[in-house]
């Protein structure tokens, strides 16, 4: 076997990593998906003991894979990686492993992110509005940097955080068709800008920069042109009002990681963005808070057929995953399309020439809205028979829940690689 890059040799000895089994992935299919499938049929093939509960596949060498791909694409712009987005712990420290820095929005996401032995430096609070509790929790743990929208967000900060520095986030124009528009929550508006400014030189805070998020999954890159020109107008706003120069850029995140091209295209317009409005300020450092680009496709949920009815020619199965859990992603903000790859189990062939059938896939609770597919052709399935769900790793696992006693969070993820 060749020996692994230098940068999978760090993963592999990344805490949350190391010590685990990682699982070789098929050198001799034909593309990524075809290999994690190859490994799902060996795993659930496996007899010591044989499964029979869903599991998440991780493939780290395709976090590696992404993490060069944003240096080549926005060489020099560190990612802070949106810890909501999926805290699994292996990503978690592969990242940590590769350099990344990370967003965390709370104690327990810091929490997490130090416990690999992270340093504190490399984590921004990025919660515009947060409890007095959770900003004196940051100081504590000498989480120096946080973001802030409001008047009231900067007495807080005086009183529980006065040596934290600030990013002041700022509602960018809504033209970038995102999956969800995160300004409707967060962001100051323009006119809010020099009073926000002003309260944060009273309480003797300082801005160090601005930061912006132009939304989940944006469609529309060009709107990073647009939010790093507003970004500008406030470097500039401060300057007028005699504050310290600024000099951190945060550019958020919106990047997706499914579809190559427009993740080049979002470098290509950022880089240019950077170079027309900041181009007299090359000391601003730009960073980034990517969170669905890391998360998303390295993950896979192989979910196990448990039930089945027929009803003439339409074929019903109940999965042991659904809207509640890992599949939320099927309802939540992800906008996420299933398409169910089928696995035989070990009993039957699953022959590819067989006759497929419009089929309903329920998930496992009692709610009528548990529903995963329907009207998908799918060969005929047997209790115990699998299905693949590929690129499922973003806001899927971090946000499910109990409901009707079905925990997607105690649910074992394989970690894989291709090298």
């Amino acid at each position: 076997m060749a020996e692994a890059p230098a940068a999978m040799r760090a993963v592999l000895e990344a805490p949350g990593v190391k010590g685990e089994e990682v699982l070789r992935l098929p050198c001799d299919a034909a593309n990524e998906k075809d290999a994690i499938n190859g490994l799902v049929r060996r795993i659930v093939a496996a007899d010591d003991p044989r499964l029979m509960s869903a599991f998440n596949v991780l493939d780290l060498s395709k976090v590696a894979e992404l993490f060069a791909a944003w240096q080549r694409g926005l060489k020099g712009v560190p990612p802070y990686y949106a810890v909501k987005c999926n805290p699994n712990p292996a990503l978690l420290g592969a990242l940590a492993a590769l350099g990344s820095c990370f967003d965390c929005a709370s104690p327990a996401e810091m929490d997490a992110v130090l416990a690999l032995g992270v340093a504190p430096d490399r984590i921004i609070y990025a919660n515009p509005c947060k409890p007095e509790s959770h900003i004196a929790y940051a100081a504590s743990v000498g989480v120096d940097v946080t973001t802030f929208d409001s008047v009231e967000e900067v007495g807080k900060i005086k009183r529980f955080h006065p040596g934290c520095k600030l990013l002041l986030r700022l509602k960018v124009p809504d033209a970038g068709e995102a999956l969800v528009n995160l300004g409707t929550k967060y962001g100051a508006l323009e006119e809010e800008v020099a009073p926000l400014l002003r309260a944060a030189r009273s309480a003797g805070l300082e801005v160090t920069g601005v930061a912006f998020h132009v939304g989940c999954a944006v469609t529309r890159v060009g709107i990073y042109d647009a939010s790093v020109k507003a970004a500008r107008a406030v470097f500039d706003a401060a300057v007028e009002l005699g504050l310290p120069p600024m000099r951190v850029l945060d550019i958020g995140g919106g990047f997706t990681a499914g579809r190559a091209s427009r993740f080049e295209d979002a470098c290509d317009v950022i880089i240019a963005a950077v170079a027309r409005h900041f181009g007299d300020m090359p000391e601003v450092e730009v960073i980034g808070e990517p969170g669905q680009y890391f998360a998303e496709t390295p993950f896979t949920l192989a979910a196990r057929v448990f039930g089945k009815r027929t009803r003439g020619e339409v074929r019903e199965y109940w999965i042991d995953d659904g809207i509640y859990g890992t599949l939320s992603c099927v309802v939540n903000i992800n906008g996420y399309i299933p398409r169910p790859v089928p696995v035989a189990s070990v009993c039957h062939s699953g022959d590819e020439g067989e006759e497929m059938h419009m089929s309903t896939v329920f998930g496992p609770t009692l709610d009528s809205l548990d529903v995963v597919v329907q009207g998908y052709p799918l060969p005929e399935l047997r209790i115990g028979d699998w299905l693949v769900f590929h690129d499922i790793g973003a806001y899927t696992t971090a946000v499910s829940t109990n409901f009707n006693g079905f925990s997607a969070s105690e649910m074992k993820t394989y970690l894989a690689s291709s090298v």
